[in-house]
């Protein structure tokens, strides 16, 4: 949601503070700040908008000193402003937040009864003066900001600075994530790793509950009750160049181009050829334990659910065993029949997604095993995972999800594979087979990327249409639901995903001349009904673009627009048909004028609901 960086050591805190926060950006650019400390006293500037401004203001008037605190934010209460931006201060106490405080409107007037006065719309505000007033009360940086979390309802990652206590920064989080850095002369704190990887890869994730000191020397960390704790340090391993342009226009472009070796990475060293097998040793539970299972459920939300939907259709018909599918946002407001004989499978690129690990933590209470499919390392839901099947996709700093999605899709490949062998629905030759076209995928996937210009000319036939329709059955249903939704993220064009079949309980009556409508048409068993729901769409003189597998020819002479799809296993084929809706909607955004990477309104990973 909210980016926060924070710096003590022995250097000038903006350079380091605004690097930080131009690698967390995509978690939110409505207005950015930074809070520098020099001495006793601590100066703040405020920029409404993307992190440039913040940088323009910086040069016109240079802040100097070597602790600080920055953020970008992503607005939940409050408009974007440059009142309402971070960091917030109550005397001589300033603080940055991610999350929301969901008590904050009694809280407020409660400090306001007090005689405390409010200069944004933001509950972040509120801890502000909390911590204010415990200082005030005679207690020390630390125990002011454990009390005044003790006040607060909702989930936070805080970084401090106190006048009081000038080159210690203190640190805490409850459901948003937060990370230290160390090195011999300097701390950082973030919410994500990308943040300090220039100058550390020694790293401290914070768990539930903690409060960090923070110093130019050293780090302690205890509960949120002050009772001193230990969290096993992380060394980064991947490459910080991974977050760099690498000379595409976009990181988005260049996130798409990178799916045949982050789908390789995926299946890397998981799989026997040899006995069919595929080979998950974090997954968490034993062959007996897989056998036992009654029933899956996957949780999602977003992109992540348009993945676990394909994998409802993989687990059903390769593993034989029902699977419920859950968005996260509703999962947690009913009470769900979980079972202690459940699979839950929950899926996140971050890691962090607030509704998704509610869900988790609900299946666990309930009894069910928990395995996630995750990209970051030490992510929190990784964390409190039985078992974690990570994607391996690298930093994903496009806000619409590319590269995560499809390596999501090959985690749910290989984890199908793995039901599948060790419940003995599949035998030795079949996983061999199976084996056989998924090491194929990437190169097949290089074949597509290889015909971009075709989509582009696609797209400069239809970029100015103000509604789309994608059309799916079967397994590729879901990635209709993908392939619109990169659309409307990207280029703020309205588009809806449909089952082709329902397309006549309904959305036929949108249908006219100035509406394209995607089709997907992998040779399958349902190819021939796809036929004719194209050919109801056609007969109402709607552009089809149509997405067809290599030697198809029927489609190719009704549609107004075609692209190939390499021919493949039909459970295969979701990657393939990805692969092309992601170029559509990048190059029709691009050809908009769109924000491609930051799009508005939008962030990368949602800690909050």
């Amino acid at each position: 949601m909210c980016g926060i960086v924070g710096y003590v050591g022995n250097q000038e805190a903006v350079p380091i503070l605004i690097g930080g926060l131009a690698k967390l950006e995509y978690r939110g650019y409505d207005s950015a700040g930074v809070a520098i400390q020099q001495g006793q006293k601590i100066t703040v500037r405020r920029s409404v908008g993307k992190l440039v401004n913040l940088q323009k203001s910086l040069q016109e008037k240079e802040l100097s000193g070597t602790v600080g605190i920055g953020h970008t934010r992503w607005a939940t209460h409050g408009k974007p402003s440059e009142q309402n931006a971070h960091p917030h201060r109550s005397k001589g106490c300033v603080l940055v937040h991610n999350g929301i405080i969901e008590n904050y409107q009694p809280l407020k007037q409660q400090l306001e009864k007090e005689g405390y006065k409010f200069q944004s719309e933001t509950d972040t505000e509120v801890l502000a003066h909390l911590i204010d007033k415990y200082l005030q009360k005679g207690q020390g940086l630390a125990d002011a900001v454990r009390s005044a979390t003790k006040d607060v309802r909702g989930s936070y990652a805080l970084a401090v600075i106190s006048e009081k206590e000038p080159g210690t920064l203190i640190a805490a989080r409850s459901g948003c994530p937060l990370v230290v850095g160390r090195t011999k002369q300097a701390s950082f704190v973030a919410s994500d790793v990308m943040a300090m990887l220039a100058h550390t890869r020694d790293v401290t994730y914070l768990e539930e509950g903690d409060v960090a000191v923070v110093t130019q020397h050293e780090m302690h960390l205890t509960n949120a009750d002050g009772q001193p704790v230990s969290r096993k340090a992380t060394k980064i391993t991947w490459d910080a160049s991974a977050v760099e342009k690498s000379g595409y226009p976009h990181f988005m472009l260049k996130e798409i181009h990178e799916q045949p070796q982050t789908i390789l990475d995926t299946m890397r060293g998981r799989y026997s050829y040899e006995t069919g097998e595929a080979d998950l040793p974090d997954i968490g539970l034993t062959p007996k334990e897989f056998a036992a299972v009654e029933r899956i459920w996957i949780v999602a939300c977003g992109t992540s659910w348009h993945a676990g939907l394909v994998g409802k259709y993989l687990f059903e018909e390769m593993v034989r065993t029902p699977v419920q599918v859950d968005i996260g946002s509703e999962f947690r407001y009913r009470d769900p029949l979980v079972g202690k004989n459940d699979l839950f499978i929950t899926i996140s690129q971050s890691g962090e997604t607030a509704d998704t690990l509610a869900a988790a933590r609900e299946a666990k209470e309930k009894g069910a095993r928990v395995v996630s499919i995750v990209n970051v390392v030490g992510s929190t839901l990784a964390r409190e995972s039985d078992g974690v099947l990570y994607t391996h996709c690298g930093p994903e700093i496009g806000v619409a999800s590319t590269k995560a999605f499809t390596a999501q899709l090959t985690a749910l490949y290989l984890l199908s594979l793995h039901l599948a062998r060790v419940r003995k629905v599949m035998n030795v030759a079949d996983g061999k087979a199976w084996l056989d076209r998924l090491v194929q995928l990437p190169s097949l996937v290089e074949r597509v990327l290889g015909r971009e210009a075709e989509v582009v000319a696609i797209a400069k036939r239809y970029y100015k249409k103000r509604n789309f329709l994608f059309l799916g059955r079967g397994i590729n249903y879901p990635i209709a639901l993908e392939g619109s939704l990169k659309l409307k993220e990207i280029s703020y064009i309205h588009a809806e995903g449909y089952p082709a079949g329902e397309m006549k309980h309904g959305p036929i009556a949108l249908i006219d001349k100035d509406m394209p409508v995607v089709v997907l048409a992998p040779r399958d068993r349902l190819y021939e009904k796809t036929v004719s729901n194209l050919m109801e769409v056609k007969a109402r003189h709607a552009p089809v673009i149509a997405f067809v597998a290599e030697g198809e020819r029927e489609l190719g002479k009704t549609a107004d627009a075609v692209f190939t799809i390499p021919d493949t296993h039909p459970l295969l084929s979701p990657i393939l048909f990805t692969i092309p809706l992601q170029l559509l909607a990048y190059h029709i955004a691009v050809l908009r004028g769109a924000d491609v990477d930051q799009p508005r309104n939008l962030a990368k990973s949602v800690t909050v609901e």
